[in-house]
């Protein structure tokens, strides 16, 4: 039995470490799943960019979707494989692990024949992420805005939607070439921010997405040890750039004039510096 499914990459515009209370917004980056399920009792994963890439995340999400959407029609279906491609940098802060378990979840459910509610669907694979490990907060933010498209806000104490909302932006996003795991990040220097979380938080309930990165990415940056030195470049020109996650990514949104002027500037620093929009549409069965 076959299943594919898509889901998006997204950008932070509150990163969840300090409150429990997070932000991000999808963009137009892929994350593909494709699904084989079978009666094997064992569930291999594979990941078109590395082949020795952790792939614990995506066959926990298949055993969990398995459990979920399957029926006594299907119970000898206990295994199969799973393969991920993505256009999302890994480890890059820019969700590839939400990406992956949406697009996994819901390929294991469209090869049991199922179309899930979404928002079920994704808590499903922040599940699987905190069974394996992957994630710190539990990553709801990242894996709604992922799955719903727009812009979200959430509690991952709860897994509770507190707000969902459409921003139409050009985004311009410089990823270094280093790279930075969520669940190493120092959660008790992210404590030291919390003031400034609550604040963006505020923002962002209050609809002002942008001006909210902006203070979050200055926030974050410090706590995390990344230089502010690309949001500040930016900032003239956007309106809003942040951290993306636990970096190393910096994201900024706004119109193409501004960001042409900023990736002029992004450009001269090393590691790759690329154009995408956001999305609304959030992930799909295909």
């Amino acid at each position: 039995m076959h299943g594919r499914a898509v889901a998006l990459g997204a950008g932070t515009v509150l990163n969840a470490l300090s409150t429990g209370v997070g932000s991000a917004f999808a963009i137009d980056a892929e994350t593909t799943a494709v699904v084989e399920l079978d009666e094997s009792g064992h569930t291999e994963g594979t990941v078109a960019e590395d082949d020795a890439a952790d792939t614990r995340l995506i066959e926990r999400c298949v055993e969990l979707a398995i459990e979920t959407y399957g029926d006594e029609r299907e119970e000898t279906l206990s295994g199969g494989t799973v393969r991920t491609e993505s256009d999302v940098p890994m480890a890059a802060g820019l969700k590839s692990s939400s990406a992956a378990a949406n697009a996994t979840v819901l390929a294991t459910a469209g090869a049991l024949g199922a179309d899930p509610e979404r928002l079920e669907a994704c808590r499903l694979g922040v599940e699987a992420a905190r069974d394996v490990g992957v994630t710190v907060t539990g990553a709801f933010d990242d894996a709604s805005a992922s799955m719903l498209g727009g812009v979200t806000v959430t509690d991952n104490e709860t897994d509770d939607l507190l707000a969902r909302d459409e921003v139409e932006w050009e985004v311009l996003v410089w990823t270094p070439a280093e790279r930075a795991y969520t669940a190493d990040a120092d959660v008790d220097r992210c404590a030291n921010v919390t003031p400034m979380a609550d604040l963006v938080a505020d923002l962002a309930l209050d609809g002002r997405y942008a001006e909210a990165m902006t203070v979050n990415g200055l926030a974050f940056s410090a706590a995390l040890g990344f230089s502010t030195d690309p949001a500040v470049e930016a900032m003239p020109h956007v309106a809003g750039v942040s951290l993306s996650g636990t970096g190393p990514s910096v994201v900024a949104v706004g119109d193409a004039d501004g960001l042409d002027l900023v990736e002029k500037r992004w450009d001269q620093r090393d590691g790759q510096t690329w154009r995408t929009t956001t999305r609304t549409d959030g992930a799909r069965l295909e």
